[in-house]
């Protein structure tokens, strides 16, 4: 363990240098805070939770901005190393590759978990700040939007690692981790819509529903986060959650599928890679 928390810190520490912490927060926070201001005015509902509005208008800005900030920190965190012999050195080392793909996720995760807990809860602090009454709900609500906004970009970081395991140039991971970006975040959901609208009006049955939601981690977000709570009514999302059966426990338990399966793919590509 303690050779994992070495890379963890070492991931850290080069994001620090690489002003990713510092950029990631202050873009995270500018753009929650100029969403937290914009009070209920998205709605036009006059009694909302002002934090609940905020959750919902986070939980949209997420979906866009996570998965790409997770995958431009790790589609290159092995190829990467590997083109610029930084890789070698480390594995000169008495440490395993495993240990060096933990310790890497470890140091990742925690910049997008300080990126979001300090960007997104600046803005909740302005709210409450501004004299706005929050009940516990919404509260919990907010703090289960940060968790899940953390563990989305816990997938995306996987599957980065992946595609970084399986090319042998970083302009190449580049490019696939923009195309799987699109994949997930634009065209799978555009694709879903025109199979609804296909459907001419009829209702998917339930279950090939819950399943093509769960084949998309940014849909398994979405209905965690918008599909239930006081956020149903006016995120848009209350027809297909309706129809929906899946609890917020198995959306929460897909993301953590979604995050050890690339993962594993990528520790095993990984370590039948020559260096």
């Amino acid at each position: 363990m303690k050779n994992v928390l070495i890379v963890a810190s070492k991931e850290i520490r080069e994001g620090l240098r690489n002003r990713w912490v510092l950029a990631t927060t202050l873009l995270l926070g500018a753009l929650a805070l100029t969403l937290s201001f914009l009070g209920s005015a998205p709605t036009g509902n006059v009694g909302v939770n002002r934090l609940d509005v905020v959750i919902v208008s986070l939980s949209s800005l997420t979906i866009f901005l996570v998965p790409l900030i997770a995958l431009l920190l790790s589609h290159d965190a092995i190829v990467g190393e590997m083109e610029r012999g930084t890789m070698l050195l480390l594995l000169s080392y008495p440490i395993g590759r495993n240990q060096v793909l933990l310790g890497k996720f470890l140091g990742h995760i925690a910049i997008l978990s300080f990126a979001t807990l300090f960007g997104y809860g600046a803005a909740a602090v302005a709210l409450a700040a501004t004299g706005t009454e929050i009940d516990a709900a919404s509260w919990a609500a907010f703090a289960a939007m940060l968790a899940s906004s953390v563990l989305l970009g816990a997938v995306f970081v996987a599957i980065g690692y992946f595609v970084s395991g399986l090319v042998g140039e970083r302009s190449t991971a580049g490019g696939i981790a923009i195309g799987v970006w699109l994949f997930f975040v634009l065209i799978y959901d555009m694709a879903l819509l025109g199979a609804l609208v296909a459907a001419g009006g009829h209702a998917l049955p339930s279950g090939l529903l819950d399943t093509l939601l769960l084949l998309n981690p940014t849909d398994a977000y979405r209905m965690f986060n918008l599909g239930s709570g006081e956020a149903r009514a006016f995120s848009g999302m209350a027809g297909v959650a309706g129809h929906a059966g899946l609890s917020p426990i198995m959306l929460m338990c897909a993301l953590a599928a979604w995050t050890i399966a690339p993962l594993a793919l990528a520790a095993l590509t990984f370590s039948r890679r020559e260096l």
